[in-house]
C-alpha cells in the first residue's frame, strides 16, 4: 500500500522539530481528517531557505509528506521553495494512495504558508505566492485534484 520511501519517511522522519525566531512559519490544516502540518523556515539574507524544520500530526502519510516536504526545499530559494508541488512531493515518495492525496497538498499549502509569513515579516512580495489557505479543505468544490 505505501512505498519504501513513504515507510521510510514516516519512521525515520527528517528535519523534526522547531526552528526558534523563524524567518517563516506556516501552519495548515486538514478539518476533515483532522492532520495539523506546521512548517519553519530559516530564511537567509539571499533568500535562501538555509534551515527548515517541521511539525506534524497526523497519519503515517502526513508525517511522511512533511519530512519530503522540508528536503526538496531545504537549500532552495524561497522562488524555487514556491514551486515545489503536491505532485514533486508524492513523486519524491513514489507516490501515494489515492485517499493519501491529501496529504501531500497539506505538505505543499504548509510551504506557501510559511512564504506567505516570511514575505509578511519582511514587507515583501514573492511574485506567484497567493496567500495560503489554513484549512486545504476551504472552497474545495471549485478545486480539481
Amino acid at each position: 500500500m505505501y512505498s519504501d520511501k513513504v515507510m521510510d519517511h514516516f519512521q525515520n522522519p527528517r528535519n523534526v522539530g522547531e526552528i526558534e525566531n523563524a524567518s517563516g512559519i506556516g501552519t495548515v490544516g486538514n478539518a476533515k481528517c483532522g492532520d495539523i502540518m506546521r512548517i519553519y523556515f530559516d530564511i537567509d539574507e539571499n533568500q535562501v531557505i538555509r534551515d527548515v524544520k517541521f511539525k506534524t500530526f497526523g497519519c503515517g502519510a502526513a508525517v511522511a509528506t512533511s519530512s519530503m516536504a522540508t528536503e526538496l526545499v531545504k537549500g532552495k530559494t524561497i522562488y524555487e521553495a514556491l514551486e515545489v508541488t503536491n505532485k514533486a512531493v508524492m513523486e519524491a515518495l513514489d507516490g501515494l494512495p489515492p485517499v493519501k492525496v491529501h496529504c501531500s497538498l497539506l505538505a505543499e499549502e504548509a510551504i506557501h504558508a510559511a512564504l506567505w509569513d516570511y514575505a509578511e515579516k519582511n514587507d515583501i512580495k514573492i511574485d506567484g505566492l497567493q496567500k495560503p489557505k489554513s484549512d486545504i479543505h476551504e472552497g474545495e468544490e471549485e478545486e480539481e485534484y
